[in-house]
């Protein structure tokens, strides 16, 4: 099963520590965080519609595995819920940097 977010394996700045400061926020030819949220979004809505055109499809009977539907019901659930985590996350430091007194 793929990640869906591309959260894992990948190195992030706390496995590779050693990393420039300006290559680990994006100046130096990185994904901007903007654009990688926007790609994530994108393949979780594709997982989405895949797993809906695939629990359609063996309701009409196009289609009788039924593991392979809940398999991609489950894919689509769990990067929805990581993709919900993500949010979370970025609103609590959005709401944690709006506290800050100047």
């Amino acid at each position: 099963m793929t990640d869906p977010l591309g959260l894992i394996g990948k190195s992030s700045p706390l496995q590779n520590p050693m990393q420039s400061p300006s290559a680990r926020s994006g100046e130096a030819g990185g994904a901007d965080f903007k654009q990688m949220l926007k790609e994530q979004i994108a393949e979780v809505n594709k997982l989405q519609t895949d797993a809906r055109e695939a629990v359609e499809d063996l309701h009409s009977g196009r289609r009788n595995d039924l593991e392979n539907v809940i398999l991609a019901t489950e894919k689509a659930d769990v990067a929805f819920k990581m993709l919900l985590q993500v949010r979370n996350k970025v609103m609590d430091a959005y709401e944690e940097v709006k506290q800050i007194r100047i």
